[in-house]
């Protein structure tokens, strides 16, 4: 594989500002935050639309249930989407929420071991039910039954989404916890009140103390099987009303990874890690044919003006025009054959027929001891980069990754 590095060098009329000693106007460093800011909303705004339709948004809102959507396709892993009822639930404002990562809701009495299963799901692109401690707005800690569970492209069998249902689980009363011989006892009768085993104070347990959060942050909670019932259902009613929306686009969606073109996508911890590199690069595969592209971060997205579905799947030679030189194809093509580092200038087209000069940087992907990779431990987040006509089949036996920007795992 190839990890390319695309990185603007200006347009060609920038190239006659350097002939002619002329300054190119330089934006301060505000502007391009902001772009690249305004770029980011986009995404996240489109990241439902795009996929299921313009009426998803008003759909999901009518689902009674409190949940989060999240894409890890996006930089960040940021929700793209909460429900009424889990804003009601956390006390946040809707834009307070979208656009951010979900551990904006832990705190300083949320189990590690919870969040680290939670990653681990993650990682693993499968379903999930765990108790959390929450925390909502305010401050106040709360435990939730967490029910995560991915969405997975057909075309691709790629994770587009993951859906996290929340149910609250209420503090239980003493006399509804305890019990002999097996019985659980769900109400006090005056009786059994009287009994100093099964004394109860329903007035005392209905009662949290605002003055000691720590009390209810302390008591670990365990979801009941209504609770558990109530997670699953809402989790199915929400990716039903997704696959629906999402044939309306002829991108469906379903919860099993249902790809049957054999391809094999990037991780959804991948995604996120890779999200992290704030340079412009994707991703090709080489065993797969005509060597498409399988990740492209949101620079490379904001820089050349395609959407990610446009990008997916597609040879890196759609960026490739008229006046992209031939010679410099040639170059590339040579170096990777031979898989040797190279660093070249190359003019490239946006999707609105724009150009503007790249820097390209491709280099081969080497272990901790230096060494190229074998084939069967290289990384998978490094690209195979293929320009016009070039048929590099036979380039399968190491990846590269550019300018060491990647970690060596």
């Amino acid at each position: 594989m190839v990890a390319v590095r695309l990185r603007p060098i200006g347009t060609v009329d920038d190239r006659i500002r350097r002939r002619t000693k002329i300054a190119p106007p330089r934006p301060p460093a505000a502007t391009v935050e902001e772009g690249m800011g305004s770029f980011h909303e986009r995404m996240i705004d489109e990241s439902l639309t795009s996929r299921y339709s313009d009426w998803i948004v008003e759909a999901l809102d009518e689902l009674p249930d409190n949940f989060l959507i999240t894409d890890p396709g996006i930089s960040g892993h940021p929700i793209v989407f909460a429900s009424r009822g889990f804003l009601a639930m956390s006390g946040y404002a809707r834009e307070e929420v979208v656009g951010r990562n979900g551990r904006i809701f832990q705190g300083p009495a949320t189990e590690r071991r919870s969040v680290m299963e939670i990653r681990e799901a993650i990682r693993e692109e499968r379903t999930l039910q765990i108790s959390l401690l929450n925390y909502r707005k305010d401050g106040t800690p709360h435990w939730i039954l967490f029910h995560l569970c991915p969405v997975f492209g057909m075309e691709d069998g790629r994770v587009i989404h993951f859906v996290a249902v929340q149910v609250p689980i209420p503090r239980r009363s003493r006399c509804a916890r305890s019990g002999a011989n097996g019985m659980v006892y769900g109400a006090c009768r005056n009786e059994v009140r009287l009994d100093d085993d099964y004394a109860c104070n329903l007035a005392v347990d209905s009662v949290i103390d605002m003055d000691n959060k720590a009390l209810e942050a302390e008591e670990s909670r365990k979801a009941s099987v209504w609770e558990k019932e109530k997670a699953s259902n809402a989790a199915n009613s929400i990716l039903s009303t997704l696959t629906h929306y999402s044939k309306l686009t002829g991108r469906v969606v379903c919860t099993k990874r249902c790809s049957s073109a054999g391809i094999a996508p990037l991780s959804s911890s991948l995604n996120i890690s890779l999200g992290r590199i704030k340079q412009s690069f994707v991703l090709t595969d080489p065993h797969l044919p005509d060597m498409p592209i399988v990740y492209a971060n949101d620079e490379f997205l904001s820089l050349t003006g395609y959407s990610r579905h446009e990008v997916l799947g597609r040879n890196c030679r759609f960026l490739n025009g008229p006046g992209t030189d031939a010679g410099v194809l040639h170059q590339i093509k040579d170096c990777i054959l031979a898989e040797q580092a190279c660093s070249v200038r190359l003019l490239n087209y946006r999707k609105d027929g724009s150009s503007f000069w790249n820097r390209l940087h491709i280099s081969p992907v080497r272990n901790a001891s230096g060494k190229k990779r074998k084939p069967e431990t290289s990384s998978p987040y490094a690209m195979h980069f293929q320009y016009r006509g070039a048929q590099l089949r036979n380039v399968t036996s190491h990846k590269f990754i550019f300018s060491g920007q990647l970690p060596a795992v």
